[in-house]
């Protein structure tokens, strides 16, 4: 249909999960201009530790996020290869519609270059 070979379904659910939450995407934001401790993530949004390791977790499961441990310090590092499956999933979906609207734009267009039906005259009761 409009995929050959898709990512795996459980990893797919997992990255858009974890985009679903405007924390969570506040934080791979962050991760994309570097790597950045957990407190360092949790601080923008006023937030627990334990809180920021949840949001921090979902997006590990996702693929998104890479954490090592140095003494006490957890560091978080972006891993972008999930979004990119991500936008090729989304991206077969916009070339199938976009060849939809190709097809109803052509029919549409010929419509409109089509000559207008006569009328039948006035009075004339067909």
């Amino acid at each position: 249909m409009v995929e050959l070979n898709p990512p795996p379904a459980a990893r797919l659910d997992a990255v858009f999960h974890a985009l679903g939450d405007a924390t969570r995407r506040g934080m791979l934001a962050d991760l994309a201009l570097g790597q950045r401790t957990v407190g360092e993530l949790a601080a923008p949004f006023d937030m627990s530790l334990a809180a920021a390791s949840k949001h921090i977790k979902a997006l590990e499961k996702a693929g998104l996020v890479r954490r090592t441990v140095r003494g006490r310090t957890h560091i978080c590092a972006l891993d972008a290869q999930p979004l990119h499956d991500a936008h090729d999933w989304i991206a077969a979906y916009a070339q199938f519609w976009s060849a939809r609207l190709d097809v109803l734009e052509g029919l549409l267009r010929r419509d409109a270059a089509a000559p207008a039906p006569s009328k039948p005259p006035k009075g004339d009761d067909r």
